[in-house]
């Protein structure tokens, strides 16, 4: 992951206000200005150790405003091994997609890519302004393609399949990659049993070291 020189370290808090006032992507769009009112999706904080890097909110989020609130989200919380309440602790789970607001819908109704605005205006800040983050779940492409750099694997199937290693890589953050838990990568889960019985188990007790309060 790279840090921008100009990486505002004076504080979390006003940064996510300007997060959520943002309208970049319609006052000073890439290409074309994003087709709806902005609304921008995050949870952050200085105390979380873990860090939820996904892709960006589809409609479902972008009406509640609540990251991960539909049918992908109780997947990946099943993933986790968590339930709502510590899924959506912010002081415990930071969550920060790629894209903050909803992109808008392609041609077949499908979600297009996260706009790249956010990453170029904020993903460097955001992650300055949270060193306290020990592991990163990247989620999707886009996300591994971010935190990943150059040593991204050819394709998302290649990236995920060698978590062992990325996992033990000397970076700070560390990186655990996985595949979206869309009900679109069913067929992909089928077909790779070793992400629920080796992967997941790791994952587990990672959020259970992290996340998951102990007495």
């Amino acid at each position: 992951m790279t840090k921008s020189s100009s990486a505002n370290t004076s504080g979390l808090a006003p940064l996510l206000g300007e997060i959520r006032a943002c309208r970049i992507c319609v006052e000073e769009p890439i290409r074309l200005p994003l087709p709806h009112e902005p609304r921008p999706v995050i949870r952050a904080s200085t105390t979380a150790r873990l860090c939820i890097a996904g892709q960006a909110p589809g409609t479902r989020v972008h009406a509640s405003g609540i990251p991960f609130d539909d049918p992908s989200g109780d997947r990946l919380r099943a993933w986790l091994g968590v339930d709502r309440e510590t899924f959506y602790d912010a002081a415990r789970l930071a969550i920060v997609p790629m894209g903050f607001c909803f992109p808008g819908l392609d041609a077949k109704g499908g979600d297009l890519p996260p706009r790249r605005e956010c990453a170029m205006h904020w993903h460097d800040r955001v992650f300055a302004a949270m060193p306290q983050i020990e592991l990163v779940l990247a989620i999707g492409q886009y996300a591994q393609g971010y935190h990943l750099g150059k040593a991204r694997r050819a394709s998302l199937s290649a990236t995920v399949a060698d978590w062992r290693a990325i996992l033990a890589e000397e970076r700070k953050p560390r990186l655990l990659p996985l595949p979206h838990p869309s009900w679109r990568n069913n067929i992909w889960l089928k077909r790779n049993p070793w992400f629920e019985e080796e992967l997941l188990p790791v994952l587990r007790a990672e959020v259970s070291r992290l996340v998951v309060p102990h007495t």
